[in-house]
């Protein structure tokens, strides 16, 4: 009998984990156990990360699972690995066959990796997308509108009071006539900073009420799905500060950050350790070196950053 290689064992003991895990994710001996396996070597972490992905790839087909598992005493390691064999496989088949897939389909302008690309429109706005970023245009006699796939971009808007100039990003709209603001859409969070002029916010969250106005300086970062929101000001000339190589965070999470980074980054950068997207991180960073940049914003907490192969990036706690 041949020897099973480290690498498929070290995926079958993070699928255990991921079912024990998933089976009851509120046990926090089930949370601590994954945190100290995956922190035992960069291998551990690079399947722990491997199986974390797949996961988030085919979460509809393992709840489904989950739900026939149940039945028959819950999940099994073969379920899991069966649905991220196809989670995986999806992944690597080409970029057709996914949400990254989709949005490029949809988008009129999109950037690859570390690439910025300035943008003239019809009425003479100019927009900067940034790297890895997407965006559709819709103009129209009666509207000007934007919608930010993914990604960053700042907007510096040709002033026409009778038409409104949007940008929609999920489920979250910043409306101005004439200004210039950058919007980002990164690990979920939205966030919208003005360089000049007024621009209005609107969106599902109660917090923002009828539509909430932003002046010089302001800034908001939005997380839709868990309705939080968080405001502040800062110099005008720190906006956008992503077109000058470099990436401003206050009082930002660690998963919006990393999200941001990796747009500088070939290949996917994934977050090992299931707490420490959450945390919160302020500085300065440099996109110039941005593997340099991924390890200023999880240092503080204890968290290394690892280059698996040569297109992948693995964040796993020490």
């Amino acid at each position: 009998m041949s020897e099973i290689p480290e690498e498929r064992l070290l995926f079958r003991e993070a699928a255990d984990l991921a079912i024990r895990l998933q089976n009851d994710p509120a046990n926090p001996v089930s949370l601590e156990m994954v945190r100290a396996w995956a922190a035992r070597s960069p291998g551990h972490a690079a399947a722990w990360a491997r199986v974390a992905q797949i996961h988030g790839m085919t979460g509809k087909v393992l709840g489904d699972q989950r739900k026939a598992g149940d039945a028959q005493g819950g999940l099994t390691r073969r379920a899991v690995i069966g649905g991220g064999v196809i989670g995986l496989g999806a992944a690597v088949a080409g970029t057709w066959l996914g949400p990254e897939a989709i949005r490029r389909a949809r988008a009129d302008q999109a950037t690859s990796t570390a690439e910025i690309r300035q943008i003239t429109l019809a009425d003479g706005s100019m927009i900067t997308l940034g790297p890895d970023s997407t965006l559709a245009i819709h103009f129209s006699e009666a509207r000007r509108e934007i919608t930010l796939l993914d990604g960053m971009a700042f907007f510096e808007v040709a002033r026409d009071p009778a038409r409104p100039f949007s940008v929609l990003t999920g489920s979250v709209s910043a409306t101005a006539i004439g200004t210039a603001f950058d919007v980002s859409s990164d690990g979920g969070y939205v966030t919208i900073s003005v360089d000049q002029g007024i621009v209005e916010v609107r969106g599902p969250d109660a917090a923002l009420g009828p539509g909430e106005r932003l002046n010089v300086g302001d800034w908001m970062t939005l997380d839709p799905s868990a309705h939080k929101l968080a405001r502040g000001v800062r110099d005008a000339s720190q906006i956008a500060a992503w077109r000058d190589g470099m990436v401003i965070a206050d009082g930002e999470t660690v998963s919006a950050m990393v999200a941001r980074i990796a747009r500088w980054q070939p290949g996917p950068v994934v977050i090992a350790d299931p707490f420490l997207g959450s945390r919160v991180v302020s500085g300065v960073f440099d996109l110039s070196d941005p593997i340099r940049a991924l390890e200023a914003v999880v240092r503080p907490f204890g968290a290394k950053v690892r280059r698996i192969g040569p297109f992948a990036t693995v964040i796993f706690p020490v």
